[in-house]
């Protein structure tokens, strides 16, 4: 798809303890001459969704960069994507970046210094969940139950596979299950994933064959038997050997009680009695990798 960045705006924290703030500035040098890269900084929680939707609404041809990690970003897009023609991307500087890790093998100086050479900009899919009186897009991951709380858990540090494992023993002994219906059905389960990416929280293998542009998503249903099976379940995440089933038709459910739902590290509350409708939105972002 070829189109023309006429400008950059990256969106950072000032107060991020992470590398957000150095990052975007040795973006914008690494450009310098390029294409006009104008710094903005966040004020208070969701002021970059407000950002990148007012970036694209003021000049066509704008790339909004998040230097964050995967929550940064999932404001970045969801502003992008109800403001318009605009594209998006991410400039990882959180301590988990799934959507980079799965998506770009190059510098981003470099992709977007092609795109403004004449090269093509990337169109992906997103994850669409409405429910609950709002709707979301998430460039990555949805899910209720323990796998995106233990996911948030593990972005947190910085370990290997084994440690990780056992810090999240301690979330798994605190949870509760969650019943939802769907198709008619009433299912108690620990954990409820839908993913456009590969892998979540730096060690969690989804599926081998996913692609974040293939046009469908795949779902990761973990039922309510025991936390002893439960950790035995997650540890057959870890190593990318649970069933996980690809789906392009939605997948709707209805909650029985109220429940946390994660959109790529952004936690909302859905109350009890809720209808939420997950479904893929084929190439709906176009950004550089």
């Amino acid at each position: 798809m070829s189109e023309t960045i006429r400008r950059v705006v990256v969106v950072l924290n000032p107060n991020s303890t992470g590398d957000g703030p150095s990052n975007a500035r040795q973006l914008r040098d690494d450009l310098q001459g390029v294409v006009d890269v104008e710094l903005v900084e966040t004020q208070r929680a969701g002021h970059a969704e407000e950002i990148a939707r007012d970036a694209v609404r003021e000049q066509d041809g704008t790339l909004v960069v998040s230097a964050s990690g995967d929550g940064g970003y999932h404001e970045v897009v969801n502003g992008v994507v109800t403001g318009g023609r605009g594209l998006a991307a991410v400039l990882p500087s959180g301590n988990a970046n799934d959507h980079a890790t799965a998506t770009q093998d190059r510098p981003l100086a470099e992709a977007i210094r092609d795109v403004v050479g004449g090269g093509r900009v990337t169109p992906m899919d997103l994850l669409e969940v409405s429910g609950a009186g709002r709707t979301r897009v998430a460039h990555s991951y949805a899910g209720v139950g323990i796998t995106p709380v233990a996911a948030a858990a593990l972005n947190e540090h910085d370990l290997d596979a084994v440690k990780e494992s056992l810090l999240v023993v301690r979330a798994f002994w605190r949870y509760r299950p969650l019943t939802i219906t769907h198709d008619g059905h009433d299912i108690r389960l620990d954990s409820l994933v839908f993913a456009n990416i590969d892998r979540m929280a730096k060690y969690a293998q989804l599926a081998d064959d996913s692609a974040p542009d293939d046009g469908r998503y795949e779902t990761l249903l973990i039922p309510h038997r025991g936390k002893l099976r439960l950790l035995a379940e997650f540890a057959r995440v870890l190593r990318g050997a649970h069933e996980v089933r690809s789906r392009t038709e939605p997948y709707e459910f209805r909650t029985h009680t109220p429940m946390p739902l994660q959109l790529d590290g952004e936690v909302f509350q859905v109350d009890a009695g809720s209808s939420v409708t997950v479904r893929c939105l084929p190439l709906a972002l176009r950004t550089v990798v």
